[in-house]
């Protein structure tokens, strides 16, 4: 991975270079409409009171878990064993982009999802929370963290989660297998180039028109970055939004012409 300097000069480059965040000068519609109507959105949600509630609690947690990673690594510690507290600050999404995740399912409202990632279940929350009508397949690589994930979805009543332990290589096929097709999915699990593009192309056999698919981390290390430019070059995604921490590609057919935006968020 980058170092925490690398990082900071690439973000203070995204921060400078990128397109003004409340949608000056950007010539597409439909990216226009996603960032008035879904980035810009500041309206309060019932559902953020409730999340961010649980991932106080989660903070406070000194529990010691065993955490089998099997991605590229913790970026605080190199033990199999972590307090549920430090998952939550350094695993886990802060709450500007997991309220961010919410507000892309509530405005499209996909109805199946799959998340590569579970952790805590503070995203998936988000996530379930936004489209209850939606059917969400959770996937988690460590049986520990995954059990406090549960528990978290039953302490919270959401129960339009599927929860699913293992290796990703045998559970993602599995988890594509339930739906017909895949309105959307978001990869935070095992950030490396050649799962993270294995990931993709499995995607693609199930996408549709109006699919999203977003992936974490796009700039944390320089195989993530070459897998972004694969995945967002690749003949299938006409339309790719960079928002440094997170990149989103769409597969909408009415766009004859690739596009790639870089936005400030």
């Amino acid at each position: 991975m980058f170092s925490r300097f690398q990082l900071t000069k690439k973000y203070l480059r995204y921060y400078f270079t990128s397109s003004n965040g409340k949608g000056h000068g950007i010539h597409s519609p439909f990216v226009f409409d996603f960032v008035q109507h879904v980035l810009n959105d500041n309206r309060y949600f019932n559902s953020y009171q409730i999340v961010e509630s649980l991932r106080k609690q989660m903070k406070q947690d000194d529990r010691l878990l065993e955490v089998l990673d099997m991605g590229a690594g913790s970026v605080i510690s190199a033990s199999r064993q972590r307090k549920i507290s430090d998952i939550s600050r350094s695993a886990v999404k802060p709450k500007k982009f997991g309220q961010l995740l919410f507000r892309i399912v509530n405005y499209y409202r996909p109805r199946s999802i799959i998340e590569l990632g579970t952790s805590l279940g503070i995203s998936t929350s988000y996530l379930a929370l936004a489209n209850p009508e939606g059917s969400l397949i959770s996937l988690e690589g460590a049986s520990e963290v995954a059990a406090i994930a549960r528990y978290n979805f039953e302490k919270l009543v959401i129960q339009n989660i599927r929860l699913k332990e293992g290796n990703f290589d045998v559970t993602l096929p599995k988890a594509l297998g339930s739906f017909d097709t895949l309105d959307f999915a978001f990869v935070d699990g095992n950030h490396r180039k050649e799962p993270t593009l294995r990931y993709f192309y499995s995607f693609l056999n199930k996408i549709n028109n109006t699919s999203i698919l977003i992936f974490d981390d796009i700039h944390w290390s320089a195989e993530m970055e070459e897998a972004w430019e694969l995945i967002k070059a690749h003949s299938m995604v006409t339309l790719s939004i960079d928002l440094f921490f997170i990149g989103i590609v769409f597969f909408r057919n009415d766009f004859k012409i690739k596009q790639h935006f870089i936005i400030n968020f």
